[in-house]
């Protein structure tokens, strides 16, 4: 009787020192490894699925991204459908949208291949291929609901992550502040992400200094650690193709052999095979996902044993989205050069009215356009819970005021160039710009602009250029005007052509899209041809005009293509009128004229990959007849052409002329891959003096032609070669272009 009570009593000691016993606390480590790190989203999934509850989280670089969204409620199944619904080219590249960028914006972006700061005449390199701002925008976004919490061990799940101090190397624990910055810090990776500025640090990818905090995990209360493991192996000398490869070769010695150390803290250690991966494989999310899964289902006994020492983790209550709310206040940091009301306007800011995050973007875009910031960081802090919310936005300005812009191109028309540009910011204000382009190769051209921005108000600018070109243009074609009276025996002449403009301008803008602006305009044109090879003619030059012109001028442009050479959709107008109120008048034929023009354009994407584009222009003179310098030209294939050179398919550069013209052209564009394009297209028109006055405009059309081209785009700008034809000719030409045009 004494040995049954006896161990009935040990069997009660022991079932009571059991239920005192605590439950371990679960920590999670998730290494970096860039897309490899989507393998976390499969390991998650997996502890879903066993009912594991995760006590607390810790992760570098995508560890810190992928970690810091779970973290903050999301669940595995919620971060599969997030991170498969992301471009991250667009995402790592920075590609803001063409509509976020003013017209100057618009024309910087699409005419310079490379751009370097150049402060002090001291060319140097940007801190980063990319600054990181439409990251940290998804970041920003993806963690609204819980902006409001600034120390991360309130979040649903206790959260760190880890940056590097690009100063000293040492690894920064970040715990507490914005979610969104700390896991843009972290994920910052060297030359490709700039830096990123937190307090007094300046901090870079966590994997720099501690891939794996296993030790800060068990520092933090940790009693069992799951590991996922998604760092490189190193690799035989046949993988290393490239410098980035051996950057990435280096940087892991020291990171697998700290791994020695950290493995035996890891209590469940899991290692994707990721082998077939790199660290920009972001296309094969899918892929990458699925390994961590099937990682994770090969510790599936140690996983099912840890969850019946754990409590079942309780259901994830799905995140809620916020589609709108009310900016009720700015509260603004960093700013120094640039007022207040300068970012308000950039950000079209609006109080108390229904915002969302599509508006909420398009304003931060709008000021990353301007190059003028390196970062532009923000929260949406809760205010009530009537949904207002304080934009809390804190700004760094970009410290470079001047810039080296560089560009190469070819046409059939220019023939080759090499544009060299300087760009000067606040040079007399805090908002304005100089920029002066200098053209050198076949023909010696340069622009200069001066303006002052001042966003949806009133701006005024100054602009000069200089541009010039030779051309061979069968006699027929050339107008008439001009003081030689002799006959002109040959069948082609090279024609010179030089232009000096300058203008004085008013300018406002409208939604980013729309820019009206008005001035006055002085013009001198010279064109002639200097050199007859048969001596017969007994000439030795023509010339056809040597004027100087003063007119006043206006415009409306509406531009919402989504790219200036391929676009895909949007629509595009530009209208134009010119008053010619002087001339020094070397012909002897002026008298007061006006020129009128615009031009329609509309791009559609009606199948994946596929795009119809179609536009017509018209252009036509009111007033003298005699100056035919200021025609209009047809011909030929290009952009950016001056005064009324127009492109036309099927003829060769200017081989039509008349006072007036109108055209339509319709295209097709087939991208057969990624920024490549076949493109077939065709255009008809009229083109005849006084084509409005005689009715003629509106008859079957006197001259068509059609073109088939390549097209790709690349970081020199387009690369083209169109073969086209006129069957009213019966004659075929081809026209190459070769980068950006300017």
């Amino acid at each position: 009787m004494k040995r049954i009570l006896c161990l009935l009593f040990i069997s009660m000691s022991l079932l009571l020192h059991a239920q005192d016993q605590p439950e371990p606390k679960v920590g999670l480590v998730l290494s970096g490894g860039g897309a490899k790190g989507l393998a976390h989203i499969g390991v998650l999934k997996v502890l879903e699925e066993q009912g594991i509850k995760i006590d607390y989280i810790g992760g570098t670089s995508m560890g810190a991204i992928v970690g810091g969204l779970y973290a903050s409620g999301y669940s595995a199944s919620d971060l599969d459908s997030i991170f498969n619904q992301t471009n991250f080219n667009i995402l790592i590249q920075d590609d803001l949208p063409r509509r976020a960028k003013t017209f100057y914006e618009k024309e910087d972006s699409e005419k310079y291949a490379i751009t370097l700061p150049f402060d002090n005449f001291n060319i140097s390199f940007p801190t980063g291929f990319s600054k990181g701002q439409n990251i940290y925008n998804l970041m920003s976004r993806l963690t609204m609901h819980v902006s409001d919490v600034d120390d991360f061990s309130k979040l649903p799940i206790p959260f760190f992550c880890v940056a590097a101090n690009i100063e000293t190397g040492e690894a920064v624990f970040l715990d507490e502040g914005s979610l969104a910055k700390a896991m843009s810090a972290s994920g910052a990776i060297p030359t490709l992400l700039s830096p990123i500025k937190i307090d007094d640090d300046l901090l870079t990818d966590g994997g720099v200094a501690n891939n794996y905090p296993v030790e800060e995990l068990r520092k933090r209360g940790a009693d069992i650690v799951i590991g996922v493991d998604v760092q490189d192996s190193l690799v035989q000398r046949d993988r290393l193709r490239s410098v980035f490869e051996i950057l990435s070769q280096i940087g892991n010695f020291r990171t697998i052999a700290e791994m020695q150390e950290k493995i035996p803290l890891t209590d469940i250690y899991i290692k994707p095979d990721i082998t077939p991966f790199s660290v920009m494989s972001f296309e094969k999310g899918n892929a990458i996902i699925d390994s961590g899964r099937v990682a994770a289902l090969g510790k599936l006994p140690e996983l099912k044993e840890l969850a019946k020492r754990t409590s079942n983790a309780h259901p994830r209550p799905k995140v809620s989205r916020i589609d709108t709310f009310n900016i009720s206040s700015l509260s603004l940091r960093g700013n120094s050069t640039y007022p207040r009301a300068y970012v308000q306007g950039k950000l079209k800011l609006r109080y108390d009215e229904p915002y969302n995050f599509d508006d909420l973007n398009i304003g931060i875009n709008n000021l990353s356009a301007t190059g003028n910031f390196n970062r532009i960081s923000y929260q949406l802090i809760p205010e009530d819970d009537k949904g207002n919310y304080n934009l809390a936005m804190q700004i760094e300005e970009s410290e470079n005021k001047m810039l080296l812009r560089l560009g190469l191109h070819y046409d059939e028309l220019y023939k080759s160039g090499a544009l060299i540009n300087l760009t000067r910011k606040s040079l007399l204000f805090a908002n304005d710009v100089a920029s002066i382009d200098f053209v050198v190769g076949d023909n010696l051209r340069y622009n200069f602009n001066y303006y002052l921005d001042k966003g949806y108000y009133w701006s005024i600018g100054l602009n000069s250029r200089y541009n010039n070109f030779d051309k061979y243009v069968a006699v027929e074609d050339i107008r008439s005007s001009g003081r030689a009276q002799d006959p002109i025996l040959l069948n082609e002449l090279e024609i010179n052509f030089r232009d000096f403009t300058n203008q004085l301008y008013l300018e406002t803008l409208f939604q980013q899209v729309f820019s009206i602006g008005a001035g006055l305009e002085h013009k001198y044109l010279n064109f002639e041809t200097t050199t007859f090879n048969d001596p017969e003619s007994g000439l030795d030059e023509i010339v056809f005009d040597d004027s100087h012109y003063a007119s006043t001028f206006g415009y409306l442009k509406f531009d919402s293509y989504d790219n200036k050479y391929f676009p895909s959709k949007g629509f595009h107008f530009n209208g134009d009128f010119h008053l010619y109120l002087y001339s020094s008048d070397y012909t002897n034929s002026f008298s007061e004229f006006s020129i009128a023009q615009g031009a329609i354009g509309y791009a559609a994407s009606p199948f994946t990959n596929f795009t119809t584009r179609i536009s017509t222009e018209t252009g036509f003179k009111i007033g003298n007849d005699g100056t035919q310098v200021l025609d209009f030209f047809l011909g030929g294939y290009g952009n950016d052409f001056i005064n009324n050179i127009k492109p036309f398919f099927g003829y060769d550069f200017m081989s039509l002329a008349a006072d007036s013209y109108i055209k339509a052209t319709f295209e097709l564009d087939y991208q057969i891959f990624r920024k490549n394009h076949i493109i077939a297209g065709a255009n008809i028109a009229n083109v005849e003096d006084r084509l409005y006055s005689t009715g003629n405009w509106f008859t079957l059309p006197d001259y068509t032609g059609y073109a088939l081209g390549y097209g790709i785009e690349t970081f020199m700008g387009p690369l083209e070669a169109k073969y086209t034809y006129s069957p009213e000719v019966k004659q075929s030409y081809w026209f190459f272009s070769l980068g950006f045009w300017f």
